[in-house]
């Protein structure tokens, strides 16, 4: 989808991309609402998910005859490992997933653990994360336009960096989940923008360059809470969380070596 994603924004010149990752963002919050309601209401969590395989197969279904060709098929393997300006990106992408797992792992336990909340709160960290990225994203498309691609990573990965700080470091729980929120904005059009990169460098073909980029992303979702419980375990989650922030700061930092954003 993030190839699609990548020829209609190339088509459309002009963009799009914050809006796409928008809907994946919308995606996530409507399942875990409609599954939660599923589950109050009596279901079981097979029959929660049969019902969601219900929805997506028939969506998927129609949408398949749309959907579009890749703009150089025949160029490249149909796996290589990624190098130049997109290793460069994938390692981006990342961090910044890297930085959404943590906010998806250890939110909950940062405020339960030292901001004195009960469990019945766990969620409001993730959930502010959440809501402020999808806003973001939703808005993100204008931002773009309006200030560029290279300030919407370097201002993204700072206030980012500023609201891992702000939720490790001060104790007052409101103050936390306006750190959360800081890091939804900040991260929310960051990885879209990196996806318009890959779009546009000539280092290797885009149909093998956005799914190698993507591979790097997610498997930021699946190792970075594992590392962030190893640093925590040898120190605290503040400090595992401020390691994050600094990670932040280096995403923010290399947006002017992007040149693929001008291009």
């Amino acid at each position: 989808m993030n190839v699609q994603a990548v020829i209609v924004e190339r088509a459309g010149a002009k963009p799009m991309m914050s809006g796409f990752h928008a809907f994946y963002s919308l995606g996530g919050i409507i399942g875990a609402a409609s599954i939660s309601t599923l589950l109050m209401l009596g279901a079981t969590p097979l029959n929660s998910m049969l019902t969601a395989l219900a929805v997506m197969v028939p969506a998927v279904w129609v949408a398949y005859p749309g959907l579009l060709p890749y703009g150089n098929p025949a160029e490249g393997p149909a796996f290589a490992i990624p190098r130049g300006v997109v290793l460069f990106l994938g390692v981006l992408c990342f961090i910044v997933f890297l930085v959404e797992g943590s906010m998806l792992d250890w939110s909950a336990v940062l405020i339960t653990e030292q901001r004195s909340s009960g469990p019945a709160q766990a969620g409001f960290g993730f959930a502010s994360f959440s809501m402020a990225m999808t806003l973001g994203r939703l808005i993100g498309d204008r931002v773009v336009a309006k200030i560029g691609r290279r300030p919407v990573i370097a201002i993204g990965g700072l206030l980012a960096a500023g609201g891992i700080a702000l939720a490790s470091l001060v104790s007052i729980r409101a103050v936390a989940l306006l750190g959360y929120a800081l890091v939804g904005v900040g991260c929310s059009n960051i990885v879209p923008v990196l996806f318009t990169a890959v779009g546009r460098q000539r280092t290797m073909p885009q149909a093998v360059a956005v799914p190698a980029i993507t591979t790097l992303g997610y498997a930021g979702i699946l190792t970075g809470p594992a590392g962030i419980g190893f640093i925590a375990q040898h120190s605290n989650l503040s400090v595992a969380f401020l390691f994050v922030a600094t990670l932040m700061v280096v995403v923010a930092v290399s947006s002017g070596f992007l040149r693929t954003l001008d291009s």
